[in-house]
Protein backbone atom coordinates (compact mmCIF):
# COMPACT_ATOMS: atom_id res chain seq x y z
CA UNK A 1 0.00 0.00 0.00
CA UNK A 2 1.36 3.11 -1.06
CA UNK A 3 1.94 6.21 1.35
CA UNK A 4 -0.77 9.13 1.15
CA UNK A 5 -1.26 12.24 2.91
CA UNK A 6 -3.18 15.61 2.54
CA UNK A 7 -1.25 18.12 0.05
CA UNK A 8 -0.94 20.77 2.61
CA UNK A 9 1.06 18.30 4.70
CA UNK A 10 2.77 17.47 1.54
CA UNK A 11 3.79 20.58 0.96
CA UNK A 12 5.78 20.87 4.08
CA UNK A 13 8.34 18.31 2.91
CA UNK A 14 9.19 21.31 0.42
CA UNK A 15 10.19 23.27 3.63
CA UNK A 16 11.58 20.25 5.06
CA UNK A 17 13.94 19.73 2.12
CA UNK A 18 15.41 23.42 2.07
CA UNK A 19 15.78 23.19 5.96
CA UNK A 20 18.03 20.15 4.65
CA UNK A 21 19.85 22.17 2.04
CA UNK A 22 20.80 24.86 4.33
CA UNK A 23 21.94 22.62 7.55
CA UNK A 24 24.29 20.69 4.64
CA UNK A 25 25.16 24.38 3.31
CA UNK A 26 26.49 25.63 6.84
CA UNK A 27 28.36 22.27 7.78
CA UNK A 28 29.97 22.50 4.65
CA UNK A 29 30.59 25.82 5.71
CA UNK A 30 31.84 25.66 9.13
CA UNK A 31 34.48 22.80 7.36
CA UNK A 32 35.93 24.91 4.84
CA UNK A 33 36.28 27.78 7.15
CA UNK A 34 40.02 27.02 8.05
CA UNK A 35 40.89 26.91 3.98
CA UNK A 36 38.37 29.90 3.56
CA UNK A 37 40.01 31.81 6.20
CA UNK A 38 43.80 30.82 5.14
CA UNK A 39 44.74 29.59 8.47
CA UNK A 40 46.64 26.45 7.79
CA UNK A 41 48.66 28.71 5.03
CA UNK A 42 49.43 31.47 7.87
CA UNK A 43 50.22 28.83 10.36
CA UNK A 44 52.72 26.98 8.19
CA UNK A 45 54.53 30.48 7.03
CA UNK A 46 54.16 31.21 11.04
CA UNK A 47 56.03 27.90 11.59
CA UNK A 48 58.57 28.66 8.29
CA UNK A 49 59.10 32.37 9.72
CA UNK A 50 59.81 30.86 13.17
CA UNK A 51 62.30 28.52 11.78
CA UNK A 52 64.13 31.26 9.70
CA UNK A 53 64.20 33.33 12.59
CA UNK A 54 66.17 30.63 15.02
CA UNK A 55 68.37 30.10 11.88
CA UNK A 56 69.07 33.86 12.08
CA UNK A 57 69.32 34.19 16.26
CA UNK A 58 71.78 30.90 16.10
CA UNK A 59 74.01 32.98 13.26
CA UNK A 60 74.13 36.18 15.34
CA UNK A 61 74.93 34.28 18.30
CA UNK A 62 77.95 32.56 16.24
CA UNK A 63 79.64 36.12 15.49
CA UNK A 64 78.78 37.06 18.60
CA UNK A 65 80.88 34.30 19.97
CA UNK A 66 83.85 34.96 17.07
CA UNK A 67 83.81 38.37 18.20
CA UNK A 68 84.37 37.98 21.78
CA UNK A 69 87.46 35.49 20.93
CA UNK A 70 88.70 38.64 18.62
CA UNK A 71 87.97 41.02 21.28
CA UNK A 72 90.01 38.65 23.65
CA UNK A 73 92.71 38.16 21.52
CA UNK A 74 92.96 42.27 20.87
CA UNK A 75 93.46 42.66 24.90
CA UNK A 76 95.85 39.87 25.01
CA UNK A 77 97.95 41.98 22.78
CA UNK A 78 97.72 45.04 24.04
CA UNK A 79 98.05 43.82 27.21
CA UNK A 80 101.63 42.43 26.25
CA UNK A 81 102.36 45.86 24.53
CA UNK A 82 101.56 47.50 27.70
CA UNK A 83 104.04 45.29 29.98
CA UNK A 84 107.01 45.35 27.14
CA UNK A 85 106.75 49.04 26.79
CA UNK A 86 106.95 48.99 30.77
CA UNK A 87 110.25 46.61 30.05
CA UNK A 88 111.78 48.94 27.57
CA UNK A 89 111.13 52.43 29.41
CA UNK A 90 113.07 50.22 32.75
CA UNK A 91 115.46 48.28 30.58
CA UNK A 92 119.63 49.42 30.64
CA UNK A 93 120.60 46.89 28.29
CA UNK A 94 120.42 47.88 24.68
CA UNK A 95 120.19 44.29 23.26
CA UNK A 96 116.88 43.93 25.32
CA UNK A 97 115.81 47.07 24.14
CA UNK A 98 116.39 46.38 20.40
CA UNK A 99 114.74 42.92 21.46
CA UNK A 100 111.94 44.89 23.17
CA UNK A 101 111.30 47.22 20.13
CA UNK A 102 111.22 44.59 17.31
CA UNK A 103 108.97 42.41 19.58
CA UNK A 104 106.51 46.03 20.46
CA UNK A 105 106.70 46.10 16.50
CA UNK A 106 105.51 42.59 15.80
CA UNK A 107 103.02 43.07 18.51
CA UNK A 108 101.74 46.82 17.13
CA UNK A 109 101.30 44.65 13.65
CA UNK A 110 99.52 42.22 15.23
CA UNK A 111 97.37 44.14 17.07
CA UNK A 112 96.37 46.15 13.44
CA UNK A 113 95.54 43.04 11.72
CA UNK A 114 93.42 41.90 14.66
CA UNK A 115 91.50 44.70 14.84
CA UNK A 116 90.99 44.77 10.85
CA UNK A 117 89.80 41.08 11.52
CA UNK A 118 87.07 42.63 14.39
CA UNK A 119 85.98 45.15 12.53
CA UNK A 120 85.06 42.71 9.55
CA UNK A 121 83.18 40.52 12.06
CA UNK A 122 81.45 43.26 13.87
CA UNK A 123 80.32 44.73 9.92
CA UNK A 124 79.20 41.12 10.18
CA UNK A 125 77.31 41.20 13.38
CA UNK A 126 75.46 44.43 12.05
CA UNK A 127 74.25 42.35 8.98
CA UNK A 128 73.20 39.14 10.90
CA UNK A 129 71.08 41.58 13.64
CA UNK A 130 69.80 43.39 10.63
CA UNK A 131 68.66 39.60 9.12
CA UNK A 132 67.40 39.09 12.99
CA UNK A 133 65.78 41.89 12.94
CA UNK A 134 63.91 41.62 9.40
CA UNK A 135 62.61 38.32 10.37
CA UNK A 136 61.29 39.06 13.86
CA UNK A 137 59.52 42.28 12.47
CA UNK A 138 58.08 39.34 9.71
CA UNK A 139 56.87 36.82 12.54
CA UNK A 140 55.27 39.38 14.27
CA UNK A 141 53.34 40.66 11.33
CA UNK A 142 52.69 36.94 10.49
CA UNK A 143 51.80 36.19 13.91
CA UNK A 144 49.20 38.90 13.94
CA UNK A 145 47.63 37.73 11.31
CA UNK A 146 47.24 34.46 12.47
CA UNK A 147 45.78 35.48 15.32
CA UNK A 148 43.68 37.38 13.57
CA UNK A 149 42.10 34.74 11.32
CA UNK A 150 41.77 32.49 14.35
CA UNK A 151 39.49 35.23 15.94
CA UNK A 152 37.63 35.42 12.86
CA UNK A 153 37.35 31.92 12.82
CA UNK A 154 35.84 31.73 16.32
CA UNK A 155 33.23 34.28 15.16
CA UNK A 156 32.35 33.02 12.27
CA UNK A 157 32.08 29.39 13.63
CA UNK A 158 29.68 31.38 16.38
CA UNK A 159 27.44 32.13 13.80
CA UNK A 160 27.49 29.36 11.76
CA UNK A 161 26.70 27.10 14.35
CA UNK A 162 23.55 29.64 15.83
CA UNK A 163 21.98 28.79 12.18
CA UNK A 164 22.54 25.16 12.30
CA UNK A 165 21.18 25.37 15.77
CA UNK A 166 18.09 27.20 14.38
CA UNK A 167 18.35 25.08 11.19
CA UNK A 168 17.94 22.40 13.30
CA UNK A 169 14.79 23.42 15.97
CA UNK A 170 12.94 23.98 12.46
CA UNK A 171 13.92 20.96 11.22
CA UNK A 172 12.37 19.12 14.62
CA UNK A 173 9.04 21.30 14.62
CA UNK A 174 8.63 20.72 10.47
CA UNK A 175 9.31 16.57 11.61
CA UNK A 176 7.60 16.63 14.23
CA UNK A 177 4.43 17.83 11.73
CA UNK A 178 4.59 15.25 9.69
CA UNK A 179 3.27 11.52 9.38
CA UNK A 180 5.63 9.05 10.48
CA UNK A 181 5.15 6.89 7.13
CA UNK A 182 5.94 10.18 5.22
CA UNK A 183 8.57 11.17 7.36
CA UNK A 184 10.49 7.84 6.44
CA UNK A 185 9.56 8.15 2.66
CA UNK A 186 11.31 11.41 2.69
CA UNK A 187 14.70 10.01 4.36
CA UNK A 188 14.81 7.21 3.27
CA UNK A 189 14.66 8.87 -0.34
CA UNK A 190 17.19 11.58 0.61
CA UNK A 191 19.87 8.59 2.01
CA UNK A 192 19.54 6.83 -1.27
CA UNK A 193 19.76 9.65 -3.90
CA UNK A 194 20.31 13.07 -1.99
CA UNK A 195 17.48 14.54 -2.04
CA UNK A 196 13.62 13.72 -0.11
CA UNK A 197 11.80 16.43 -2.22
CA UNK A 198 11.47 17.88 -5.40
CA UNK A 199 9.08 20.44 -6.43
CA UNK A 200 6.92 20.00 -9.80
CA UNK A 201 7.02 23.64 -10.61
CA UNK A 202 5.27 24.39 -14.36
CA UNK A 203 5.83 20.66 -15.53
CA UNK A 204 10.07 20.89 -14.12
CA UNK A 205 11.10 18.61 -11.21
CA UNK A 206 13.41 20.94 -8.93
CA UNK A 207 15.22 18.08 -7.64
CA UNK A 208 16.52 17.22 -11.56
CA UNK A 209 15.75 20.30 -13.45
CA UNK A 210 14.17 18.14 -15.92
CA UNK A 211 10.66 18.49 -17.38
CA UNK A 212 8.25 15.73 -16.68
CA UNK A 213 7.00 14.32 -20.09
CA UNK A 214 3.81 14.14 -20.87
CA UNK A 215 3.01 10.46 -20.25
CA UNK A 216 4.04 11.27 -16.51
CA UNK A 217 2.56 14.43 -16.13
CA UNK A 218 -1.00 12.61 -17.33
CA UNK A 219 -0.20 9.71 -14.99
CA UNK A 220 0.64 12.54 -12.16
CA UNK A 221 -2.87 14.30 -13.12
CA UNK A 222 -4.80 10.64 -12.85
CA UNK A 223 -3.41 10.43 -9.06
CA UNK A 224 -5.11 11.22 -6.16
CA UNK A 225 -3.99 14.70 -4.52
CA UNK A 226 -3.12 13.22 -1.12
CA UNK A 227 -1.18 9.97 -3.10
CA UNK A 228 2.37 10.36 -2.34
CA UNK A 229 4.29 10.54 -5.93
CA UNK A 230 7.73 9.92 -6.42
CA UNK A 231 9.58 12.08 -9.35
CA UNK A 232 10.69 9.74 -11.90
CA UNK A 233 13.97 11.40 -12.95
CA UNK A 234 15.33 12.06 -9.06
CA UNK A 235 13.12 9.43 -7.00
CA UNK A 236 12.12 12.06 -4.90
CA UNK A 237 9.08 12.54 -3.60
CA UNK A 238 7.40 15.13 -6.11
CA UNK A 239 5.15 17.45 -4.37
CA UNK A 240 2.48 19.59 -6.48
CA UNK A 241 1.19 22.78 -5.89
CA UNK A 242 -0.82 25.32 -7.75
CA UNK A 243 2.20 26.11 -9.78
CA UNK A 244 3.03 22.80 -11.11
CA UNK A 245 1.21 23.39 -14.17
CA UNK A 246 -1.11 20.37 -14.05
Amino acid sequence: MGVSAPAAVQAKLLELAECDLALARARRALSALPETLHIPTLEAAVDDIRGRKHDAMVEAESIRAELARAESDVQMVEARIQKDSDRLVHTASAKDAQGLEHELATLRTRRSDLEDIELAIMERLDDANGVLSARSEELATAEEALVSARARLTSDTATIEADVAAQSQARETLVGSLPEDLYSLYERQRGRYGVGASHLRAGVSSASGVALTESDLQNIRQASPDDVILCPDSNAILVRTGESGL
